[in-house]
């Protein structure tokens, strides 16, 4: 008896999250690794009653921006999701998702939408958190992200998004961690890389010995590693090795003679060549001069802060940690900057008074994925003329934008950046002023 021929489906479109859309028998079907236009005969792996998941068995026509991807991995690990799409085909997507929430979700459009900001689309991701475990029926230490599945990590020699002195180096991690005597209580490593150095961050679950520390010391020493232990939470993190360094790692901002120091554990952007492109994008945007003053919101260390303070005449950062706000002062001390200030304030606090943030000709921030709705809300009562919102969440930026608009402001211009190539992830910029 002949074996049933596969489903044949046609993509019309992509989720926010890339997977392929395509229709049968009415219901929406979703095609992991599919683009758009593409026929495609499919397996299916899930089906629900308004709609189903499939996977792909044949390509019988290939979209245009399809592509070979780079990483041998790809099929099998979920750090990425995109590698089978070409470059230029990825910024349209992410694009698209970026106006089509904002009019969906915020009823809002854009007087201009900004070129796209381009970079590196392999080696650039210079922080990241690689699960660590021993497979004892592979006989197997893994390194990495976790499978597409989420369950268990991906059994992977590389990774090409990674900084090349972590992502092609974790046969090398690998064996590191094997030599370890405490091997079985190290579930976790943490990548930081600086301009010059790259710190490894060791979570362990026991004390090392002394063997295990001099193995430690002599990787370090061999492969110009900077070892961090983290025995606990992420501020128990440290400098193990070497002890003669300063513990801070640094880039440079190059256009703004400065030098950002920073711990590991901090938060920096994970792209350094797009930070760079955003930081030069958000000053022109914003227009300054020196009589006007700034209030970066989510300063971090000051990334935006301190470029800034060249361009106004003072600049007040504010963060929810008070170690940010000490690490915004030390940067501050570090580059001869005087015209700045810090301040600790916890920027989800809906009864907080809006009368710090009153009298600013400028709003700039940069909020974590869930937005800063609390703050929106306090924006349209201050003096500002002009804010500049840099978003790593659309749906949130388009919540946000939603009330700017609806309380006396415009959209003037967005864009995104390309700050994640091969994800879904969309780094996106926006800009308001008042009508």
């Amino acid at each position: 008896m002949d074996k049933k021929s596969p489903p044949i489906i046609t993509i019309n479109s992509l989720s926010h999250d890339g997977r392929g859309i395509g229709y049968l028998s009415g219901k929406a079907t979703f095609v992991e690794g599919a683009l758009k236009g593409e026929e495609l005969e499919i397996e299916y792996l899930k089906r629900k009653a308004s709609w189903d998941e499939a996977k792909i068995v044949n390509i019988l026509s290939p979209a245009p921006g399809r592509k070979k991807p780079a990483c041998d991995f790809f099929t099998i690990c979920g750090g990425c999701s995109l590698q089978h799409m070409d470059n230029s085909s990825q910024i349209i997507h992410k694009e698209s998702v970026l106006i089509e929430q904002l009019l969906h979700i915020g009823k809002v459009t854009p007087k201009e939408i900004l070129p796209p900001v381009f970079a590196n689309e392999y080696g650039y991701r210079r922080k990241a958190r690689l699960g660590v475990r021993y497979v004892f029926k592979k006989e197997k230490l893994l390194i990495g992200f976790r499978e597409r599945n989420g369950r268990y990590l991906a059994d992977i020699e590389a990774c090409s998004v990674l900084h090349p002195s972590i992502g092609q180096n974790i046969p090398l991690l690998r064996d590191f961690i094997l030599s370890l005597e405490a091997y079985l209580h190290i579930p976790q490593l943490e990548v930081a890389v600086g301009g010059d150095s790259t710190a490894i961050i060791i979570r362990h679950m026991e004390p090392f010995n002394v063997k295990d520390q001099e193995t430690m010391q002599k990787f370090a020493t061999v492969n110009n590693f900077q070892i961090y232990l983290q025995p606990k939470g992420p501020e128990s993190a440290y400098l193990f090795y070497p002890q003669n360094t300063h513990p801070r790692l640094r880039y440079l901002l190059e256009d703004y003679q400065l030098e950002m120091l920073f711990h590991p554990t901090d938060f920096t952007q994970v792209n350094s060549e797009i930070n760079k492109k955003l930081i030069q994008q958000a000053i022109a945007l914003l227009k300054p001069n020196q009589d006007e003053t700034l209030l970066d919101l989510f300063c971090g260390i000051g990334n935006f802060t301190l470029p800034c303070s060249r361009f106004y005449k003072k600049v007040v950062g504010v963060e929810g940690s008070q170690l940010m706000v000490e690490r915004g002062y030390e940067n501050a001390l570090h580059n001869a900057i005087t015209n700045v200030e810090f301040h600790c304030r916890n920027l989800a606090e809906q009864n907080d008074s809006d009368s710090w943030m009153q009298n600013f000709d400028a709003i700039l921030l940069d909020p974590p994925r869930i937005g800063a709705w609390e703050i929106i809300q306090k924006i349209p009562h201050s003096n500002t003329k002009k804010v500049l919102y840099i978003s790593c969440n659309p749906a949130t930026l388009s919540r946000d934008a939603a009330h700017l608009c609806q309380n006396g402001f415009m959209l003037d211009s967005v864009g995104v950046l390309d700050m994640f190539p091969h994800t879904s992830h969309v780094e996106s910029i926006a800009l308001f002023t008042r009508k």
